[in-house]
């Protein structure tokens, strides 16, 4: 039975299509909410119906009390188990099997099918769609608030949703049921509950706004601080490095104490709700039981009638309690939902084009006509670039820190796209390809190696998650990289290619990180190969080692390499001289020695020992 409810919604079966809507305003929270909710259409109407037969069933319950009271009053005992025992029994069925049953379906479609699907159903959408985002998106957020907003939006729309639909048909079933019942019976005992209606919608007036603005402010506040606290946790080695404990403490303080304050003025609302609902209950119970004993003295209703009247009139003030709960839930959660929304409901930056086809790299010629780019400033960083690179063709990027060429390999890999101008590979413009292809045929070995919180096997095999056991142990050895490897033994006991590597790689040092890296480059095998400092954080013998691996990785590949150690790209076919986002000179290591320009100026800077590499 639990397993038949907890199949009927599986999160991840399926990958969406589209995006959560991106409208802004009331109705993008409404169109957000319905982009899941159509999703599981069915478990809410069923959801729906199950609550509609507790509330029916909650509603006989005065009634059956009333109508025991009157038996007792009227008839001998041994009347009433011959005369009444059908009622008797009825009133049995209804409490022991049909309200149970109703409640035991209401339960397995909230948290068997609904509870966990639901909320897990919206974080893998919300994921998917972030992750998909562009590389500036998490430039420009702290990546602890984008995945605290992706955790918190899942369950707090599940709440939401589940809470109304529930709250709706109390509200509505019992409540009109009940003044029906005593209107039924003498108009006069339903004024007490019609007057209480009155004041609890004035009362829900007032309060649920209040309590979802204050919400929404919480919620931000929580993402903020979430944020802070991970960017510390990030950087600790910085934090440590730089004796910077105590300003940390003051960072995350800042937030703490504002996250207190907000929390606060959201608890003082919460506390004046509590006591409003409290005053109006026990005003319905005083005026009903009041009226129902005035019109019983005055022998116009029976004694079961009064029987009846006091515990709905206890049973509606429970239920107002539960509902107003309900509300400042729903409220609560909607407002973390609209937070949430601020890093999932955005549009994608750089979407692919519709219909973008598949980039297909025969031979790996690149060419850049007129691009010019400069994140959105008018001074700018690459001016009117133009640049082809042959098929196969090695060619080495220097020039000054802000030249230039980080930008020009980020246009390259589609991270961003030129203000003017345009980048082909074998012909195909790179703007009209989807860019997990166009980033499938490149590969890149970065200065700042970051590794995935996972096993060296996995790292290695990123590129090729399907790579076999073998070919991942050659791309390995390839990269001088087995030695170190096999000796690894993580917290959990896992050794050699099995040890995981800590958050960022932390646990290995620089060199062992990008010899990693260059492990999963060699594995890749792309065709196109991108070098940004490469071998900088290896040491001299290590990196003598690793450059004839280098030079079989690169033979029949287009290279780019950026280096500012000029030694290691001496050997290029080409070397380019980038100032100010121009190319200022191009031509061989010797070429550009005897021509005495920008690129001879940085060889004489750089170390005698490089000598040897030049003659």
């Amino acid at each position: 039975m639990f397993r038949y409810f907890e199949n009927l919604l599986r999160p991840t079966e399926v990958s969406p299509e589209a995006p959560p809507p991106a409208l802004s305003g009331r109705q993008g929270l409404v169109r957000f909410y319905l982009h899941f909710v159509r999703q599981v259409r069915g478990l809410l109407v069923a959801l729906f119906f199950a609550g509609l037969l507790v509330a029916l069933l909650d509603v006989t319950i005065p009634v059956m009390i009333g109508r025991v009271v009157e038996l007792v009053g009227h008839a001998t005992p041994a009347e009433i188990f011959r005369d009444h025992w059908h009622e008797l029994l009825f009133m049995a069925a209804v409490m022991v099997v049909l309200r149970p049953a109703s409640l035991l379906l209401r339960v397995l479609i909230t948290n068997q099918a609904i509870a966990s699907g639901l909320m897990n159903l919206v974080r893998w959408q919300n994921h998917w769609h972030v992750v998909r985002q562009s590389w500036n998106f998490f430039q420009n957020d702290f990546a602890g608030r984008i995945a605290t907003r992706v955790m918190q939006t899942g369950p707090s729309l599940r709440e939401s949703v589940v809470s109304a639909t529930n709250a709706v048909w109390y509200i509505i079933v019992y409540g009109t049921s009940a003044v029906l019942l005593l209107a039924h019976i003498d108009t006069r005992l339903a004024v007490p509950m019609l007057v209480w209606f009155i004041g609890y919608g004035l009362m829900l007036r007032y309060f649920v706004p209040r309590m979802r603005d204050r919400s929404r402010a919480m919620s931000e506040v929580r993402s903020a601080l979430t944020g802070r606290i991970v960017d510390s946790y990030t950087n600790i080695l910085t934090v440590k490095l730089f004796s910077r404990a105590r300003d940390e403490d003051d960072f995350v303080r800042e937030t703490i104490d504002e996250h207190t304050a907000t929390h606060r003025r959201q608890l003082r609302l919460t506390t004046r709700y509590i006591i409003t609902l409290n005053l109006i209950n026990a005003g319905l119970m005083v005026a009903t039981g009041g009226t129902a004993l005035w019109l019983w003295q005055a022998g116009e209703i029976s004694v079961g009638t009064v029987a009846m009247a006091l515990p709905l009139a206890w049973q509606i003030s429970n239920m107002a309690g539960w509902v107003g709960d309900n509300v400042t839930m729903i409220f609560e959660n909607i407002g973390v939902v609209q937070e949430g929304m601020r890093s999932i409901a955005v549009p994608r930056q750089m979407p692919d084009a519709p219909g973008a086809p598949d980039l297909v790299v025969t031979r790996g010629g690149i060419r850049f006509e007129h691009v010019r780019f400069g994140y959105g400033s008018a001074r700018g960083v690459l001016h009117d670039l133009n640049l082809e690179i042959a098929p196969g063709e090695r060619v080495g990027l220097v020039g000054h820190s802000g030249a230039g060429k980080s930008t020009l390999v980020n246009l390259l890999l589609g991270f961003h796209r030129p203000e003017a101008g345009r980048i082909l590979i074998d012909g195909q413009d790179i703007a009209g390809v989807t860019q997990e292809s166009l980033r499938g045929q490149i590969a890149m070995v970065t200065q700042d190696t970051s590794l995935l919180h996972r096993s060296i096997r996995d790292n290695i095999r990123y590129g090729r998650p399907r790579a076999p056991e073998a070919e991942i142990r050659a791309a390995a050895a390839q990269a001088e990289a087995t030695d170190f490897i096999d000796l690894l033994e993580d917290w959990n006991g896992r050794t050699g290619f099995d040890a995981h590597v800590g958050e960022r790689g932390v646990k290995l040092s620089g060199g062992q990180r990008q010899r990693i890296a260059i492990a999963r480059v060699i594995l890749k095998n792309a065709p196109i190969l991108v070098l940004d400092e490469a071998t900088s954080a290896l040491d001299s013998e290590v990196e003598a080692a690793i450059q004839g691996q280098l030079e079989t990785l690169m033979r029949g590949r287009t290279v780019i390499a950026i280096a500012h150690r000029l030694s290691t790209i001496a050997r290029m076919d080409r070397l380019l001289v980038m100032e100010n986002g121009r190319i200022v000179e191009q031509g061989t290591h010797a070429y550009l020695l005897a021509a005495g320009g920008p690129y001879a100026r940085m060889w004489l800077r750089q170390s005698g020992g490089f000598v040897e590499a030049a003659e």
